[in-house]
């Protein structure tokens, strides 16, 4: 039987090949998102643990609150020469890098003036070259800056845009626009950039000046020979204030590398559920052709039967054959998987989410998992298929062309069906509405939830596929007799169709849902910043997520006095002990820039945070149980703590606030909130409009000004770039199914030899026999999108109605529906090529005489 299985595979070698296509692409798609993951995660593992290579020891700030614009509080300069002094200590030296919060931002400017790096970091560096053994970077040409007018930058920068050293760039951080000279170029570690991140390196005084800091980031320490780590760890931390702590180098490392390691780990999972689909649909395209293969062998199977192979070596014959199929497409998608590593890093740099990268980690876990996964589903895929195949008679190796009878199939779908929705059902209505659940739990009952209800439609959709084709293929039969017979060959097997069909329902299904979903995120953010919003123009930072600084809404104040200029600082901080971001406004105009909607208090409410007043929003106040007249402790990141009386309660828009969920006075947040910066400023009647406020922000290029519409298309920009890479890895799927339907329209075509060589015969020509087989693709590909798109609209409805305390509304995008099903038709009309062509090309003699 092991001979017959092979002899079977090299004598369906297409048949084979198509089938293992879309084995291949699932997971290749795993393959390349395992590589590049862990080619990420190595490279900043390099990166984080070359700041600390000749380090035993370091000091660092206690953060209050994780994530503050801030940055990781500073320690104070004067503790350098007591760690110094501490027996033991060989070496000690302070710096300037901080990777957390926005704290160290630098931004250079090209020769045009415009800001290098777009949406990435870029940081602001202070090193002593005194101290080289601290030092992460390595200089690859001049020397290390020294005095207020010279810096260092990396390569990348360097080679980008053509500057070397002795040339002049401008640097811009938390004042106006600086001129430097370039003392030397770096890299990091043994990387030349932090992945579209860009560096400026100063000497220790410059640093402070330019970043507006104190003190030191960390002072890092080099331990005597002989001396433990442990120890003199306990010896620094009885000199250190409360505020600061101590660790070593590779728990610094560790830990400046978390943040990204959570990332790193979101990425991988989104990558590996876009595998998982693309498997999922391949997976019915193997059970399809199995099944499709096993009814068109069902005389060699009964003659196998007759010349005493038994059930079970039946079933280990087409088992085989999978097994074979799964474990060769998946060593192909392995391979294939190294080349979509590297389409899925030029994917992400032309999204602005550029990775360090460094050699490329084919670890033995991504060939294990790729390999396992791979021949499982092709297994799983195969297991009705086979169990079909034992069930054929010896009986029927007399009969040409006999099938095996199916009896009570029709029952047994049903069943299946019924018990794959009502299991989507509880699995999705758990996922979108029960409380308590964590976002892991939930996207597992999600996923799982649809998945189930993919099964239980692809199950009972035989029955939908005769009055779907009936009109989906109506304009194909007014063609004429081919595109009659087309529409009548994709009902004379219904299960067979809507096996077909249900690859690309799935993936119609899923882009359907993002679709739908995305626009009505998009559509509703949208109109809750204009909602809010009552002035014409916005001032942001240019990369729309660091704040901007202060002096920026100062100098527009100053250049337009007639205008209405308001400013919004933001950051985060402990209130009530929960991390949440703070806003500091100025109550005198914030009233004209923003449309506030009071559920406690009134406009005469903002007067009162002049004094020791704070608003919160109707949600925070909720949570924990406040009310006008509460009293409210915030600790800033630096420590401080103000108590505040809250003086009324707003009731923003949820899924878009534009102020924070507390409100104090901008004198209040200057006071107690370190290095203060802009998140917003809002201007109404500035002279010259947008033209007249850039002309003030002349000095502050890392600024852009906005119309209140641009700024709110602005804000989704992000979700709308997610949303096409979304389109661009479902795609896939897409692609999964195209072979899908190829496989089927080859069987088909070689199943209907006979059959054609009759209508070549009676008359239908070449061209009428491609048209035929054309027509029939593109009905049955109708077919999955008249399921799938429908199937996508109600997943995204329940959706959008989990949603509706966010106040997402449900926004049908027809515009894209109907592009969907232009893709449906491109789809039936690329997958009929070759069966088309084959089938033109018969010879009608020997057609005619086939068995």
């Amino acid at each position: 039987m092991t001979l017959a299985t092979l002899r079977s595979l090299m004598e369906r070698r297409t048949r084979a090949a198509l089938t293992a296509l879309a084995i291949v692409l699932g997971v290749a798609m795993i393959a390349g998102s395992l590589i590049l993951t862990d080619t990420i995660d190595r490279a900043f593992t390099n990166i984080f643990s070359s700041s600390y290579t000749n380090t035993d020891l370091v000091v660092r700030g206690t953060p209050v609150v994780d994530d503050a614009f801030a940055g990781t509080p500073t320690v104070p300069a004067s503790l350098l020469p007591r760690i110094e002094a501490i027996p033991g200590v060989a070496e000690a030296g302070g710096t300037l890098v901080d990777f957390s919060g926005t704290g160290n931002t630098a931004r250079m400017l090209d020769r045009d003036g415009a800001v290098i790096g777009g949406d990435m970091p870029s940081f602001g560096f202070g090193v002593d070259p005194a101290h080289p053994r601290f030092n992460p970077l390595t200089l690859a040409e001049g020397t290390w800056a020294s005095g207020p007018g010279q810096v260092v930058i990396d390569v990348t920068t360097a080679s980008d845009h053509d500057f070397a050293v002795g040339d002049t760039i401008r640097v811009v951080a938390e004042g106006p626009v600086r001129s430097y000279t370039v003392s030397g170029i770096a890299r990091f570690g043994d990387v030349d950039s932090l992945g579209g991140a860009t560096i400026a390196v100063f000497d220790i005084p410059t640093a402070r000046a330019v970043l507006g800091k104190t003190g030191f980031d960390a002072i890092q320490v080099a331990a005597a020979p002989g001396v433990p780590d442990e120890a003199l760890a306990a010896r620094i931390a009885a000199v250190l204030p409360d505020a600061a702590g101590v660790r070593t180098g590779e728990e610094q490392a560790a830990a400046d590398k978390q943040v990204i390691s959570e990332a790193i780990t979101f990425i991988r999972g989104i990558l590996l559920a876009f595998g998982g689909i693309a498997l999922f649909v391949g997976a019915f395209v193997i059970f399809n052709t199995l099944s499709i293969t096993v009814a068109q062998r069902s005389r060699e199977l009964a003659t196998l039967r007759t010349l005493g192979a038994s059930r079970r070596q039946v079933l280990r014959s087409v088992m085989g054959e999978a097994a074979i199929i799964g474990l060769t497409a998946s060593l192909l998608g392995l391979a294939l998987g190294l080349g979509l590593a590297a389409g899925l890093t030029a994917l992400f740099r032309a999204m602005g989410l550029d990775m360090p990268q460094g050699d490329t980690v084919f670890a033995t876990s991504t060939v294990v998992v790729s390999l396992v996964v791979g021949t499982v589903v092709t297994l799983l895929a195969g297991v009705v298929p086979a169990v079909r195949a034992t069930r054929v008679p010896p009986i029927l190796a007399v009969r040409e062309g006999a099938a095996a009878a199916e009896g009570g199939a029709s029952r047994r779908r049903s069943v299946v069906a019924g018990a794959a929705t009502l299991l989507a059902a509880a699995m999705l209505v758990r996922g979108l509405l029960a409380d308590g659940l964590g976002a892991a739990e939930r996207l597992l009952m999600l996923g799982g939830g649809a998945l189930a209800l993919f099964v239980g439609i692809a199950v009972v959709s035989s029955r939908l596929v005769r009055p779907i084709a009936g009109l989906v293929g109506w304009p194909i039969a007014r063609t004429g007799v081919a595109g009659e017979l087309a529409r009548e060959n994709t009902i004379r097997n219904p299960s067979r169709t809507a096996a077909t069909a249900a690859a690309l329902m799935i993936g119609l299904a899923l882009v359907t849902l993002v679709s739908v979903l995305g626009a009505g995120l998009i559509g509703t953010a949208r109109s809750d910043v204009t909602d809010q919003v009552a002035a014409s123009h916005v001032i942001t930072s240019s990369n729309g997520w660091d704040p901007a600084p202060t002096g920026a809404g100062r100098a527009v104040a100053a250049a337009h006095p007639e205008a209405l200029v308001s400013s919004v600082r933001e950051d985060r901080a402990l209130v009530q002990g929960e991390p949440v971001p703070v806003s500091g406004v100025d109550p005198g105009t914030i009233d004209r820039a923003y449309a506030f909607t009071w559920s406690e208090g009134s406009a005469a409410s903002l007067a009162s945070l002049a004094g020791d007043g704070a608003l919160v929003t109707r949600t925070f106040a909720d949570d924990h149980g406040l009310s006008v007249g509460s009293s409210l402790e915030i600790t800033s990141p630096s420590g401080a703590t103000l108590t505040r009386t809250v003086v009324g309660v707003y009731d923003p828009p949820r899924l878009m606030p534009v102020l924070s969920p507390v409100v104090i006075s901008q004198d209040a947040f200057d006071d107690g909130f370190p290095r203060a910066k802009d998140r917003y400023t809002f201007v109404a009647g500035a002279d010259g409009g947008t033209a007249g406020i850039e002309r003030a922000l002349t000095d502050f290029p890392d600024t852009t000004v906005s119309t209140t519409e641009d700024f709110a298309r602005d804000t989704t920009a992000e979700l709308s770039t997610i949303l096409n890479m979304l389109y661009v890895l479902l795609a896939l799927s897409v692609v999964v199914s195209v072979f899908g339907m190829v496989n089927t329209l080859v069987l088909a075509v070689h199943e209907r030899t006979r059959e054609l060589g009759m209508l070549r015969a009676v008359g239908m020509t070449r061209r009428q026999t491609r048209r035929m087989v054309r027509g029939e693709s593109v009905v049955t590909a109708l077919i999955g999108a008249a399921v799938g798109i429908p199937v996508g609209i109600g997943i995204a409805a329940l959706a959008v109605r989990s949603l509706s305390e966010w106040g997402v509304r449900l926004e049908i995008p027809l515009g894209s529906l109907l592009a969907f099903a232009a893709v449906a038709v491109v789809v039936g009309v690329v997958a009929a090529v070759a069966p088309a062509r084959r089938a033109a090309r018969l010879d009608v003699l020997r057609a005619l005489q086939y068995e």
